[in-house]
């Protein structure tokens, strides 16, 4: 089994499917399709991003129990990580372990399992969700695909992923006075204002000195028009990159919770500026005790002999989407380490015992 995971993982990280090479990630998702070719395929396309829904039976369920999501595409890389290859026990690549090998081990899983399993299971197979998967399992939600659960393969080390934080980007614009900058005193400065922006927020959401689960700030850039010395500028941009945790909605749904955190950061903000929200990303969350994290733990415990971890991300995945319309799910993958980084790898020992977890997983459903 390892060796054919192996074989068959490494012709998909050849192909360098990033967000604007779509010929490439046509080819990707067409190279996993001929493993499923004798099962349904729903093809779906949204701004030049393909994706697809695989399942047995003629016609799709209105309800999947299970619903098992990969994604394709990666994060740009150097030339040289498109050429896969092994060493001291790692595969290494871009896409090694996001998620490129998971991604392989879930339809060698599907292809098992689908075919003898009482319940309705389905392979979800997208190409953009580094890019917020808007267009693939956002979109094929939007056509009506459900799911009691959704098990996604990003990278979690064997620790169940049950809840990330939400993304908020921001724009905040500050607008003052000009005047002589040798008068300043005849102005109003939009980068002071800037400034006390900065400093409440610093205040309320400090960044944190190490790993914290909680709410950050994180300015990513100030801008203005001014393009000199000696001039009072009289406009300023501040803009974020929020991650929020999901504690923040104080237990309300998300269209109840985007009220409570916009009253929050206009509260903090005041009369200084004018804000725009210009993504507004929702949290994952499923609660631990979920009947289906409890049965995915007592697979992964079968397999590797220990009690998993549950464990918090700070960066969201597509599971989002499938929990604004009350569908549960988590992330789950195999070991590995430096994903988006350049020498990202997975542990090859580890992708047949996820085999194992996730296969385990599926046919204890059935009980």
């Amino acid at each position: 089994m390892l060796n054919k995971i192996l074989f068959l993982t490494q012709p998909l990280i050849s192909i360098p499917s990033t967000r604007d090479n779509k010929k490439a990630l046509n080819d990707v998702l067409d190279l996993v399709l001929k493993q499923v070719s004798d099962f349904t395929i729903e093809r779906f396309e949204k701004d030049g991003y393909p994706s697809a829904l695989v399942y047995h039976g003629k016609s799709r369920p209105k309800n999947f129990k299970v619903i098992l999501n990969a994604h394709l595409d990666v994060v740009s890389g150097k030339d040289e990580q498109f050429k896969p290859y092994e060493k001291d026990g790692k595969l290494y690549g871009r896409g090694a372990l996001d998620m490129k090998a998971a991604a392989f081990v879930l339809i060698l899983v599907f292809k098992e399992i689908a075919q003898k399993v009482s319940y309705p299971l389905a392979l979800q197979l997208v190409t953009d969700e580094e890019i917020g998967g808007f267009c693939g399992t956002k979109y094929q939600i939007e056509k009506g695909v459900r799911a009691d659960f959704v098990l996604a393969g990003e990278p979690t080390d064997f620790g169940i992923n049950n809840k990330a934080k939400g993304i908020i980007w921001l724009k905040i614009k500050t607008k003052g006075k000009s005047a002589h900058g040798a008068y300043p005193w005849m102005g109003k400065n939009a980068l002071l204002l800037a400034k006390k922006i900065l400093d409440k927020i610093e205040k309320q959401y400090p960044a944190p000195k190490k790993e914290a689960w909680q709410t950050t700030f994180n300015l990513a850039k100030i801008e203005t028009s001014n393009q000199t010395f000696n001039k009072v500028p009289d406009e300023a941009t501040i803009f974020f990159d929020i991650r929020y945790i999901p504690e923040e909605f104080s237990g309300k749904n998300f269209e109840k919770g985007k009220e409570v955190l916009t009253k929050k950061i206009k509260k903090i903000i005041g009369n200084l500026g004018k804000i725009e929200i210009l993504l507004l990303e929702p949290p994952q969350f499923t609660d631990e005790k979920n009947l289906y994290i409890l049965k995915l733990k007592q697979a992964i415990k079968k397999v590797l002999n220990k009690t998993p971890k549950i464990i918090v991300k700070h960066g969201g995945s597509d599971i989002r989407h499938f929990n604004q319309v009350d569908c549960q799910g988590v992330t789950f993958g195999p070991i590995g380490g430096d994903f988006h980084g350049d020498n990202e790898w997975v542990e090859i020992k580890s992708l047949e015992r996820y085999y194992q977890i996730v296969l385990g997983f599926l046919i204890n459903l059935d009980d």
